[in-house]
């Protein structure tokens, strides 16, 4: 495939983002652009979330993962069951009561003004960077495949892609992401199921020959039995539903769509869909990545230096222009979801939970719309800056690379929303912000230091675990008298 090709493909798709954008961003309001008018259906919300939770990075590195991981990955996707039960039977219906807009305000009520800006604090850093791997993924693809044949520098790429994202999200926010949701979600599964077809039948085989081969080979072991294995179950089970609860269940983004369902059983119905669906393309995924293997060591050919990019390789280079065209659909589809989603949240949590706007009643609707927009932009700016420097620094597969991240931010907030909805102490509420950094500072030094100080065991997943578990040590140590309320 030529660069004007692969290019003239990813504006068409743009286009039809752009077509959904202006049917559902009408008569749109700040209501509407938080909330989505409390109007989504629930299946269109499940169907679509699946597009936003695999992301550029499950479509790209899980595949690519597969060479040292083998099918490991799927106790992870198996904790994630365990973690939204969590979310839809605890988290949902707390939120839902609260009637929340920013899930973070539950910390205001529950704690106090430092936590509650601590938790917000802790998503914006969060989503940040998880949204920065994410779309480093798609645009340094569309640098190599593209804009380098044209000396176009990564920055240029960077920053079309992210206005692109901006304009379409301006004005309709969570109605408008919804809908554009659903139509990448359909891409993305397409994309996987015709992307397998073309591998198994240029290798000559059919789907049940395929199947045996990947059962047999080495890559299908899915469960590592040596307790200092980062790869053991138990911690790759237990780090997955911990990772499912916070990086959905305490995620504003996630949760914005959520809470744009129309009443608690329809957000429940959705999450429990989602979770069903989910299970099944993310062993997709890795069968996919278990087929690349088998691809590469049938036709001879070397395993690229970074693991992220086997499969844009193999299906640019190897597989024809149809293989080509079906991959870049599909990492489109896969990466815009977690881009426009993650740009609407953390505009959404800054604005309410940092600049109160939902809070100043006197302030006119126009001068509130005024405020969001502008703290829009300024965050596509913010994620800009952080994806070209991303780009500087990586040297390792982005999905470790994300969940060792999120081991990091999301560990206090799992913290914090533990001992908030696990006890009924209160706390020395000015105390919270050092015990939130201090928390990720003493599991950074255990996890360089695990091999020494515990007789050989490394840290996997499982380090979120801890930090949440340091967090809620810090806020026990810190507590107060028994809280009174009963309604948080």
């Amino acid at each position: 495939m030529t660069p004007t090709i692969i290019l003239l493909c990813f504006l068409a798709y743009t286009a039809i983002l752009f077509v959904i954008t202006w049917l559902t961003a009408r008569k749109s309001t700040n209501r509407s652009f938080f909330l989505g008018n409390k109007a989504s259906p629930w299946f269109v919300v499940a169907y679509g979330m699946i597009g936003a939770s695999m992301s550029g990075v499950t479509f790209m590195s899980v595949p690519g993962w597969v060479g040292t991981a083998n099918f490991s990955y799927m106790m992870v996707v198996i904790g994630y069951v365990f973690g939204y039960l969590v979310i839809g039977n605890v988290l949902l219906p707390l939120y839902y009561r609260l009637n929340l807009t920013s899930i973070y305000s539950y910390l205001e009520t529950r704690f106090g003004f430092w936590s509650y800006r601590t938790g917000a604090f802790y998503f914006i850093l969060s989503r940040t960077i998880g949204a920065s791997f994410r779309m480093f993924l798609v645009v340094n693809v569309l640098q190599v495949f593209i804009f380098d044949a044209w000396n176009i520098p990564f920055f240029v790429t960077v920053m079309i892609f992210i206005i692109l994202i901006l304009l379409y999200t301006f004005k309709g926010g969570i109605k408008t992401i919804i809908w554009t949701d659903t139509i990448q979600t359909t891409f993305m599964l397409l994309s996987l199921v015709l992307s397998i077809y073309l591998i198994i039948s240029s290798m000559g085989l059919n789907l049940g020959e395929m199947v045996n081969k990947v059962y047999s080979s080495t890559y299908s072991k899915m469960i590592f039995t040596d307790w200092s294995d980062k790869r053991f179950f138990l911690k790759e089970l237990f780090s997955g539903a911990f990772i499912a609860i916070v990086m959905t269940g305490l995620d504003q983004e996630m949760m914005q769509k959520n809470l744009s369902c129309r009443s608690l059983r329809d957000a429940q119905k959705n999450m429990f869909t989602f979770t069903g669906i989910m299970v099944f393309v993310n062993f997709v995924i890795l069968f996919l990545g278990a087929c690349l293997y088998l691809f590469i060591s049938e036709k001879g050919i070397s395993v690229p230096a970074r693991t992220d990019d086997l499969f844009p390789v193999i299906a640019i280079n190897h597989l024809g222009p149809v293989a080509g065209l079906v991959f870049l659909i599909g990492l489109i589809s896969a990466a815009y979801p977690s881009a426009d989603g993650a740009l609407t949240s953390l505009t959404t949590s800054f604005s309410i939970d940092f600049l109160g706007i939902n809070k100043r009643t006197g302030l006119p609707e126009k001068e509130k719309k005024r405020i969001r927009q502008t703290v829009h932009i300024a965050f596509a700016i913010i994620l800009l800056m952080v994806i070209v420097l991303f780009r500087a620094i990586n040297d390792r597969a982005v999905i470790d690379k994300l969940f060792t991240v999120a081991g990091y931010t999301y560990g206090p907030l799992l913290g914090l929303y533990a001992f908030g909805l696990f006890t009924k102490y209160a706390v020395r509420d000015r105390w919270v912000p050092l015990i939130a950094m201090v928390s990720p500072v003493i599991c950074f030094f255990l996890s360089e230091y695990s091999v020494y100080i515990f007789h050989g065991y490394r840290f996997g997943f499982e380090l979120l675990i801890l930090n949440g578990f340091i967090t809620f040590a810090g806020l026990f140590f810190f507590r107060k008298k028994a809280y009174p309320k009963t309604d948080v």
